[in-house]
């Protein structure tokens, strides 16, 4: 999750920069750099690592200006070096940048054919080169700019400093977040209203889409077609808290929001993109000697380790004990020198999870970790840590922790069965591919989707009951959006194996029971469809998430059928998250219930 600043004064702004910077930790980063126009010039300064590292080398090589762009990067394409560290520059033009430009390959090979020599290994470096070249045809700084970001495909928020312009500094947002900071005589740019919270608290965020134009004077909006808009000041408390909701009208809401690009941040932890493999480094617990692998966690954890168990069984042919951490150490599970136990947690600070660590650490297995939080007591206590970089979740009812842990447990799969000779290298590839490929359509999932959930979750929110039912990696995704909508709506919600309806469930089924159905079109969609037909012939009201083929078999009158693109078997929960974390954020809100503080819980739950 790189962060960006933006400084435009009449004193040096690398001090302040570098202040900016700090504020951005949270968001994760192993390089960071600053960029200033000096005499006209761009100068950087550059660092590996931590801002200590940076600043020790301003203390030693100052970096004068009013004018600069500073940026934390966390590494996806290219090593976590400093040459790979932001600012990146080409001619006139210095450029920091959030996200990933998926066509970068396609742009560096057009660029290098018309003469560019790149100087480092990450995508970004593209976008400086384009608006380079744009500039020496001739193009004046802003022509270059909007010339070049209708060039770029994926997700980034970016901020451009030209050489011999001491007056202007260009945003642009296609995904992650940016904000403007109004000032009096100085202007700023960053990733969030934190970063600017020591210069001020009016703050406009631009739309998806947006570009702008930031002088010392003001602010100029533009839209994806380069129409001036716009955009309201906000008044930020960012100072108060560690973040703020942006132009959403709950943290819930703009943490659901974040998945696409939180997702993609994991997902180039524990792979490598450009080779299309699983990074070495994903394996620091030895699956290739373990005969079992115990999973505890708690609420939404526990449901993502119930699909790792899945996988890891599936793909890794590793066996899979797991259990919600307040039962795991009470049971005696018999403990041997052979398995490793597994620790799932956004807070990394769960008291009935840290108590089963300790417990299992005491009988000498060894400790895996997947925690949102680096400097939590259960990923010190950890052997291993496995981080999931979600970023601070504030909304109580987890979104972007969960599917991001879901990200981390597909990864380890992989990686475990990679140790064990259970995937061969081709299989490799193709699974990785699939999670490149959906982690791309995340975001347009979430738009399109949006309307007819709305719509949906006003009728929904009149009812007292809701069944989920789904198969294999779908029946805990059915106990997880259960939890979501009894959490946030306050109400009752139970999830179920399809396959159990018939055991009991069945009973509830009349026309006042909505039966929400996770089926995509895969080896177990048939058996699935059978149960839709006997909640149908009751009266029930079913709700269908599937894809397309799906949809076509399905000749039932659904009370909302919601449908997605179709993707891989190790995808899908993923994927089939968004709408059911939507389903439950939109029928709370239809409720008027507190979705981001609902009663009675607790972010982190400290105590047994």
């Amino acid at each position: 999750m790189c962060g960006i600043v933006g400084i435009i004064s009449s004193a040096d702004v690398a001090p302040r920069l570098i202040d900016a910077l700090k504020r951005l930790e949270y968001r994760g980063y192993d390089s960071a750099g600053v960029a200033t126009l000096r005499d006209g010039h761009i100068e950087r300064r550059r660092a590996e690592g931590k801002l200590g590292n940076l600043e020790r080398r301003l203390e030693g090589d100052p970096l004068p200006g009013q004018i600069g762009i500073a940026h934390t990067r966390w590494a996806t394409h290219g090593a976590p070096t400093e040459n790979n560290a932001h600012p990146h520059t080409a001619g006139d033009v210095a450029v920091v940048h959030n996200g990933i430009i998926e066509n970068f390959a396609t742009l560096r090979e057009e660029l290098e054919a018309a003469g560019a020599q790149f100087q480092t290994e990450t995508d970004t470096e593209v976008v400086a080169q384009l608006v380079s070249r744009y500039l020496a045809d001739g193009m004046a700084p802003r022509e270059a700019a909007r010339a070049a970001l209708a060039r770029l495909e994926g997700a980034y928020a970016l901020a451009l400093l030209f050489a011999g312009d001491e007056e202007m500094i260009i945003g642009a947002r296609h995904g992650p977040p940016l904000a403007v900071g109004h000032g009096n005589g100085e202007m700023f740019l960053g990733s969030d209203s934190i970063a600017l919270a020591p210069f001020t608290d009016e703050i406009t965020y631009l739309e998806d889409g947006d570009w702008t134009v930031v002088t010392r004077s003001g602010a100029e909006f533009y839209d994806g077609e380069g129409q001036p808009v716009t955009r309201s000041r906000k008044i930020s408390r960012g100072a108060a808290y560690v973040v703020d909701k942006g132009n959403h009208r709950h943290f819930m809401e703009k943490e659901i929001y974040e998945q696409p690009e939180v997702v993609t941040h994991t997902l180039a932890h524990y792979i490598d993109f450009a080779k299309g493999e699983i990074r070495d480094g994903a394996d620091k617990l030895d699956f290739a000697a373990l005969d079992r692998l115990a999973i505890s966690a708690c609420g939404t954890a526990y449901y993502a380790g119930l699909i790792g168990k899945y996988w890891f069984e599936r793909y890794a042919r590793l066996p899979v004990e797991i259990d919600v951490a307040s039962e795991f150490r009470y049971r005696e599970m018999p403990l041997t020198g052979k398995m490793a136990a597994l620790f799932v947690s956004q807070s990394g600070e769960t008291a009935d999870t840290l108590a089963s660590l300790r417990y299992c650490k005491g009988e000498g297995v060894a400790i895996g970790a997947i925690v949102n939080v680096a400097e939590s007591t259960i990923a010190r206590e950890a052997d291993a840590v496995f981080p999931t970089l979600a970023g601070p979740e504030i909304g109580v009812a987890s979104t972007k922790a969960f599917t991001c842990q879901l990200a981390v447990l597909a990864s380890l799969a992989l990686a475990a069965a990679k140790a064990r000779g259970t995937l061969t290298r081709a299989q490799e590839s193709e699974m990785v591919q699939a999670l490149v490929e959906g982690r791309r359509i995340f975001g347009e999932v979430l738009r399109s989707v949006q309307p007819r959930i709305e719509r949906l979750s006003r009728e929904l929110s009149q009812y007292k009951d809701v069944l989920y039912l789904g198969r294999g990696t779908n029946y805990p995704l059915a106990l997880e959006g259960a939890l979501k909508l009894k959490e946030i709506s306050y109400i009752h919600a139970e999830g179920y194996a399809a396959g159990e309806l018939k055991h009991g469930p069945i009973a509830l089924i009349d026309e006042a029971m909505p039966v929400i159905v996770i089926a995509p079109h895969d080896k177990l969609f048939e058996k699935t469809a059978s149960n839709m037909q006997e909640v149908a012939a009751r009266g029930g009201r079913i709700i269908l998430i599937t894809d397309e083929k799906g949809a076509r078999a399905v000749s039932l009158k659904t009370m909302e059928t919601i449908i997605l693109p179709q993707v891989a078997d190790i995808v899908t929960p993923i994927l089939y998250a968004l709408p059911v974390q939507l389903i439950a954020y939109h029928t709370a809100v239809f409720m008027g219930t507190d979705v981001d503080q609902p009663r009675n819980l607790a972010k982190s739950v400290t105590v047994e």
